[in-house]
This record gives structure tokens, C-alpha cells and sequence, in this order.
């Protein structure tokens, strides 16, 4: 599944994580586990990375993560409020001090006029700050659930990179 463009990612997230001795999770919806995925397909890995939460349902994320069910009811599982909860909760929950979450309507279907198929909304949490964004990817399901990745790759490195963590 990992292009060259996430191969390279995951190495310089490798290095910067290492440098700095901090560990990472993620908390995946519409991935799917796909950002663990790239992430162990680098041996050594395990030196940097703590754990991956899998949360496709509302349910799994309320009782993974601890995102609570009023916020997912008011706001909805693809919204700012919900990825935030998921990223804390993923450091809350793991020996990690970074993390990133993502949720969002990989498509084709599922999407609404609010909420249209590649609409995606990432967070990272670090010890210092929380950062989210949304992002508005085009493409089959295959080429969003890429983008999504990429992005919440490039997410990582910038923190790390900026030493914000």
C-alpha cells in the first residue's frame, strides 16, 4: 500500500522520532489502519512506535479512545471536535507522547452535502499543543485513504521537526 512518497515519510519521521525518544500512536477511522501499516513496514519500527487504534465505528472510538458519545452525536464522527478527542485519546491511552487521528468519508458513498465523499479531518496531539485540519481530497477511495495518510505523515514530521513536541 505505501508509495515512495510514504516510504520516505515514514523514514525521516523514523529518525526525527528516534533523535527526539519519543514514541507515536495513531487512532485511524477511514484509513483503516493504513497509517500503522506504513509506519511498521520499516524494521525497527517498534523503537518509535507504540500503538495503533483502529476505530471505525462510533462505538470503538467511545470505548478505544474515550471520545465521548455526546460529542460524536452532536458533531459527528467526521468533524474537528471528534479527531481531537481520538488523538488525546490515543496518547492517553498508549506509552506514546505523539500522536495523530484521522476520520473521515473515504467514498465513493457515505458522504453528505456538508460532509461530501474526501472530506477528512486529521489532528495531531503533542505534549505542548493539539493541531486539525480538514482536508478536501479528490480521487477513488483507494486515492484518498493515500492522501489521508500522506498527510497525516507530513503532520507528524512538522511537529517533530519544529521540536513542538
Amino acid at each position: 500500500m505505501a508509495t515512495d512518497i510514504i516510504e520516505t515519510q515514514v523514514r525521516k519521521l523514523a529518525k526525527l522520532s528516534e533523535d527526539m525518544g519519543v514514541m507515536i500512536a495513531t487512532a485511524e477511522s477511514c484509513t483503516g489502519g493504513g497509517i500503522a501499516t506504513a509506519i511498521t513496514e520499516l524494521a525497527g519500527s517498534s523503537a518509535w512506535f507504540d500503538a495503533g487504534f483502529v476505530t471505525y465505528s462510533n462505538q470503538a472510538k467511545n470505548k478505544m479512545l474515550d471520545v465521548p458519545s455526546e460529542l460524536i452525536e452532536a458533531h459527528g464522527a467526521v468533524s474537528e471536535e471528534v479527531v481531537l478527542a481520538m488523538a488525546k485519546g490515543a496518547v492517553a491511552n498508549s506509552q506514546a507522547q505523539l500522536s495523530v487521528a484521522v476520520s473521515g468519508v473515504a467514498g465513493p458513498g457515505g458522504g453528505s452535502e456538508l460532509k461530501p465523499a474526501g472530506t477528512v479531518w486529521i489532528a495531531w496531539q503533542s505534549p505542548a499543543k493539539s493541531v486539525s485540519q480538514v482536508f478536501q481530497f479528490s480521487g477513488d477511495r483507494h486515492s484518498v485513504r493515500l492522501q489521508t495518510i500522506e498527510q497525516a505523515l507530513s503532520g507528524l514530521i512538522k511537529l517533530l521537526d519544529k521540536n513542538t513536541v
